[in-house]
């Protein structure tokens, strides 16, 4: 399989969500008043019933996509997810790498 078609085969997954006939406006709401909100879960709606939500939520986190709804996440969902992925690759990394501290408690003598 050359490039372009691996390419074609890796982002087909597009073709076939649920939003493809849908106005793409709805997944890049601007602002966050009340109307903001309404507009976030009418997005989501339509994601919770795509077939191909978690193929578009993983493109989305794979190449840092900031702006709109994607995989039923907004921005600021996909950002803390980002951190708390992070934040345990860390702490696993700690874990495989770090060795207990050997402490003395002797009780010094005066």
């Amino acid at each position: 399989m050359t490039a372009a078609e691996q390419g074609n085969h890796a982002t087909h997954w597009r073709e076939r969500g649920a939003c493809v006939r849908i106005d793409p406006e709805l997944f890049f709401p601007i602002g966050n008043g009340v109307l903001t909100h309404v507009q976030i879960a009418e997005a989501k709606a339509v994601c919770c019933r795509c077939p191909v939500m978690d193929q578009c939520l993983s493109w989305a986190m794979r190449v840092e996509q900031v702006e709109g709804i994607w995989g039923g996440k907004t921005e600021g969902e996909r950002r803390l997810m980002r951190r708390r992925d992070s934040a345990d690759h860390h702490l696993g990394a700690m874990r495989v790498t770090s060795k207990p501290h050997a402490r003395s408690y002797r009780w010094k003598q005066s």
